[in-house]
């Protein structure tokens, strides 16, 4: 999934959550006006945000110094309740289950959204490796990593800390835009079909780690 985390050089992008009046609905319109472009597979900098929301320039980098603090925040309303989502069940089988129902569905309905954010990132990363990224701020990820290792919990005390994490990196590969690539993309699977393969891969992947414990113990 992807999935992102604001450096501190960004904070000043969440500013606006914590006003009221014009200078929150300027905030709104930019958000809803980069979610849109996205959504329609673009990968705006916040100067044609700017321009398609009809904000100045400068008044646009007040709310978003930088193309990845915009993504950033784009990427997480579109995860929107997948960030505040919280389990009751204790059966690791059925937590992996539940994040899976609730997340591959949110992450489908914002499938541009999450593809123009990976662009961003491969794009960045192209340049890092050719020298040309200079001092641009990068678009950072790391939701999915905290979610997985949040619904794994029930492990803990049951499989090693480097057992648990050895798990959650295995189940990232399932939960995250890179899965419907696989899926729907290379295989040409349907929201049902795709998610069906993840349940039962996250099923076999929990399922190995507890027989690797027990064998070993």
């Amino acid at each position: 999934m992807l999935i992102s985390r604001q450096s501190d050089s960004d904070i000043a992008e969440a500013d606006r959550t914590a006003v009221t009046g014009p200078r929150a609905r300027t905030g709104r319109l930019m958000l809803e006006t980069a979610i849109r472009l996205m959504q329609g597979g673009a990968t705006p900098s916040v100067s044609e945000v700017a321009e398609a929301a009809g904000v100045s320039r400068a008044t646009a980098y007040r709310y978003f110094p930088s193309q990845a603090a915009l993504v950033s925040a784009v990427v997480d309303e579109a995860l929107g309740p997948i960030l505040t989502w919280t389990s009751k069940e204790n059966d690791p089988h059925r937590r992996v289950s539940e994040l899976l129902s609730i997340g591959l569905p949110r992450i489908e309905e914002f499938e541009a959204t999450f593809k123009a954010a990976l662009k961003l990132s491969l794009d960045q990363w192209a340049r890092g490796r050719a020298g040309t990224l200079g001092a641009e701020p990068q678009f950072k990820r790391g939701h999915r990593a905290d979610l997985l290792k949040d619904v794994l919990i029930p492990l803990e005390g049951r499989l090693q800390e480097q057992k648990i994490n050895r798990l959650a990196q295995a189940l990232s590969l399932v939960f995250g835009v890179e899965a419907l690539i696989a899926l729907k993309d290379i295989w040409g699977l349907d929201s049902q079909e795709m998610q069906s393969v993840a349940q039962w891969t996250s099923r076999a992947l929990v399922l190995a780690a507890l027989e690797d414990e027990d064998v070993e113990d």
